[in-house]
């Protein structure tokens, strides 16, 4: 049916005369209801007020002593019901009780308030099996590599995803954000450093990995080391050499990372190559009284060293 047609339609149920019938809001989902009263509950159990914004986008946190002289809080809940419809109902008491915690935590800043924070976004790496990361689920981050994980953080502590989830950029985009932060604020020391006859050059800044993306790196890439987040030890992909700087870096990543087990990031060799960090399997293997290095390189690199090793001969 034509516009035309369906506006005849419509004219034609109502009457000349006939008062309109008043808009009735849309029903809300049942899932909006139940969420609305277990926050009700919580905010009550915590001894504060509660009021609800008529679109259900926030509420307001009274003062315990209900007396009007306290402060009123307003806490944002785009993010949370964001996230809460994608985690199950059993998830619900923790998050919001989570969610409602920090409203009052004191801390200066409101993490669903981007323009303000978004000066104070920054990212920290970890472990992919870090304890401190007990729920991946409840960060906001992505993979470095299969073992690493780039986490977007605010004052020094993850961001959680119904924080990111009030924001108008994707998580991705956020990301991107702390990085081009860490990389505008932060200054990137290097030196020198010799392991046995190969020269790396060893970086450092608080985030020192977010500087990967800006170092020239030759056609084949770098190696590096990540043995704890506010340093890296890179060596450029050129020519055979590279097999034995393999094993140098692998040694020094894991005297380093042994020394600071408790901060420490990876005892590991990556290859850095377009925007992509692997890693290289490079086992320490006691045998006869000495140590040797197993390298198990992965399919590309393999291929590499194949041709590098080619152009040797």
């Amino acid at each position: 049916m034509g516009a035309l047609g369906l506006l005849r339609r419509l004219r034609g149920r109502i009457r000349p005369g006939q008062p309109e019938q008043p808009v009735r809001p849309e029903p809300r989902a049942a899932e909006d209801v139940d969420l609305d009263s277990l926050l009700g509950l919580v905010v009550e159990t915590m001894g504060y007020t509660c009021a609800f914004e008529n679109d259900g986008t926030s509420l307001l946190m009274g003062d315990r002593a209900g007396d009007g002289s306290g402060p009123v809080r307003t806490v944002n809940l785009v993010g949370l019901r964001r996230e809460a419809a994608r985690r199950s109902r059993e998830d619900w008491p923790v998050l919001v009780s989570e969610h409602l915690s920090r409203a009052i935590s004191g801390e200066p800043f409101d993490a669903c308030n981007l323009p303000r924070i978004k000066p104070l976004l920054r990212t920290r790496v970890h472990a992919a099996d870090d304890p401190s990361i007990p729920d991946p689920s409840r960060i906001i981050g992505r993979h470095l590599s299969a073992d690493l994980i780039e986490v977007l953080t605010i004052g020094g502590r993850p961001v959680r995803p119904e924080e990111a989830f009030c924001w108008p950029i994707p998580p991705a985009e956020a990301l991107d954000v702390a990085l081009d932060n860490a990389l505008a604020d932060e200054r990137l020391t290097a030196e020198h450093l010799n392991l046995g006859g190969v020269n790396v050059r060893l970086l450092t800044a608080p985030t020192a990995v977010a500087h990967l993306r800006r170092l020239p790196a030759p056609a084949d890439g770098v190696l590096v080391v990540l043995p704890h987040a506010g340093a890296i030890a890179v060596h450029p992909v050129e020519g055979i050499g590279v097999v034995r700087a393999l094993e140098r870096l692998r040694v020094y990543a894991q005297r380093e990372f042994d020394e600071r087990r408790a901060h420490g990031l990876s005892p590991h060799v990556y290859w850095w190559y377009q925007d992509r960090l692997t890693r290289i399997q490079a086992d320490l293997v006691a045998q006869d009284g000495q140590v040797r290095l197993v390298v198990t390189p992965p399919a590309e690199f393999a291929r590499l060293l194949a041709r590098l090793a080619g152009g040797a001969n």
